[in-house]
């Protein structure tokens, strides 16, 4: 049985990540997704290597791999009116556009919303824009790295201004990432409304905003409290005992969050004490006093090894974890056992593995059936599959460069 998104036709015109991210989403969930890329050259991330697929014919970047799963790549020059007309007659076959091009540049080739829409009202156009198509900000460039600094994630990443390291970025471009799981979500909503309306709109998803909107408890710890939130390391700025802590050969985490849970820990460290000390008995109590907790804590559990702790806590129904690798994760029996690695065969002949979308679904799957797509690999079977394009039509586009 196909993914729930069988039949749905997306024209993804992203490129970097966050569209790209939101195209391999509707593609895993059953969505047929058409990749637009330039001729020649594709995908800036094709060339974000090393590391490197090697295969007979060629080399895919893994960045290109890990957000370009399920789906075909068509080459398309859009500077070219003939490029241009191709495009418009994609997107009147489509149900959804993704596109992130710089704020203008669709609309200079007549390929905007206001366009497309008027060609194709059920259509459902996302842009993923840096600050917004309307905004003060609207031309300026946006990179994930910019707007985790500019958005404020960053304030809040690395440790206390006390220590040395300063600010710090998180170690995947998260502001992408969630731009693009934000665009999925608006994306299966206007298609839910088309349902009852019959109509497309347009959406648009600025990596800024969503930046800003994912802050969560520290935007709303400002908003109500009015103080700044401090980057605080791996400690949580709402809860205590909630951080890393050393132990007598590595690191490990502890995370209480409650009242009862703090007991057991108390308990776990032999100094059940400190469960009745009035400084710490409630979690609002050990914020208040988080400093001298923590040494606490800090001393008693510099003592033993991290595995004697992990025991120890899990008994006692206390939250505590390793910090592991990545590579810890992904060769874990746990990654096995859940099927977190999934093996594909590339068109390049090599096997390529994939890490699996974390949705299950009851009945429909989720769909691995195609690798990240070899520049231009679909471009003849997609012209025949939707607009049905004939050989010679097809030779005659790509002897002229167009495709």
């Amino acid at each position: 049985m196909g993914g729930p998104l069988e039949g749905i036709k997306v024209l993804d015109m992203s490129r970097v990540l966050a569209g790209p991210w939101a195209g391999q989403l509707l593609g895993d969930f059953g969505a047929d997704v058409v990749k637009v890329e330039k001729p020649g050259q594709g995908d800036d991330t094709r060339h974000w290597g090393p590391p490197w697929l090697e295969g007979a014919g060629g080399r895919e970047s893994a960045y290109f791999l890990s957000a370009n799963r399920a789906k075909r790549s068509i080459t398309v020059d859009i500077s070219r009116a003939e490029g241009q007309r191709l495009i418009r007659e994609l997107a009147g076959q489509a149900d959804v556009l993704v596109e992130n091009f710089r704020t203008g540049t669709l609309q200079r080739f007549s390929l905007g919303a206001d366009s497309l829409l008027a060609a194709n009202p059920r259509l459902i156009y996302c842009s993923i824009s840096a600050y917004g198509r309307e905004s003060s900000r609207a031309s300026q460039p946006g990179y994930d790295a910019m707007i985790q600094a500019s958005g404020g994630l960053m304030s809040i990443t690395g440790p206390p201004e006390d220590e040395h390291g300063g600010p710090q970025k998180v170690g995947v471009a998260i502001a992408d990432i969630m731009a693009g799981m934000y665009a999925v979500t608006a994306i299966l909503a206007a298609l839910e409304e088309r349902h009852r309306s019959g109509q497309g709109q347009a959406i648009e998803v600025p990596l800024y905003d969503s930046q800003v909107a994912w802050l969560a408890n520290q935007a709303m710890n400002y908003l109500v409290g009015g103080e700044v939130p401090e980057r605080r390391g791996s400690a949580h700025p709402n809860l205590v005992p909630y951080q890393a802590f050393a132990s007598s050969d590595g690191h490990f985490v502890l995370a209480v969050g409650n009242d009862r849970q703090f007991a057991a820990c108390a308990e776990v460290i032999g100094q059940p004490e400190l469960a009745e000390d009035p400084r710490y008995a409630t979690n609002a109590d050990r914020v208040s006093n988080r400093d001298s907790l923590i040494e606490i804590l800090a001393d008693a559990l510099a003592a033993r090894n991290t595995g004697d702790w992990l025991a120890a806590f899990g008994e006692s129904g206390v939250p505590a974890g390793p910090i592991n690798s990545i590579a810890d994760v992904l060769e874990d029996q746990y990654a096995a056992e859940r099927g977190l690695v999934k093996m594909m065969r590339h068109s390049l002949g090599q096997p390529v593995p994939t890490v699996a979308n974390p949705v299950n679904f009851s009945r429909t799957g989720v769909c691995y059936v195609a690798t990240p797509p070899l520049l231009g690999e679909h471009t003849a079977e997609i012209l025949r599959d939707w607009l049905g394009y004939p050989d010679a039509r097809i030779e005659d586009l790509s002897a002229s460069g167009v495709i």
